[in-house]
């Protein structure tokens, strides 16, 4: 649920992790470490986690 979230809020609406973070005052390096915990990574030229 988590990354089908992140990535649908990425590629809807915000242009970077960096301002969806700061938008959803979320931890960045607490939601990488989640997803990569499910070895996906994200990937700045796509806007998503891969």
């Amino acid at each position: 649920m988590l990354l089908s979230f992140v990535n649908l809020k990425l590629r809807d609406y915000y242009s970077n992790i960096e301002i969806m973070c700061e938008d959803l005052d979320l931890d960045r390096q607490e939601l990488e470490r989640k997803l990569e915990s499910i070895d996906y990574r994200y990937d700045r030229e796509r806007n998503q986690f891969v």
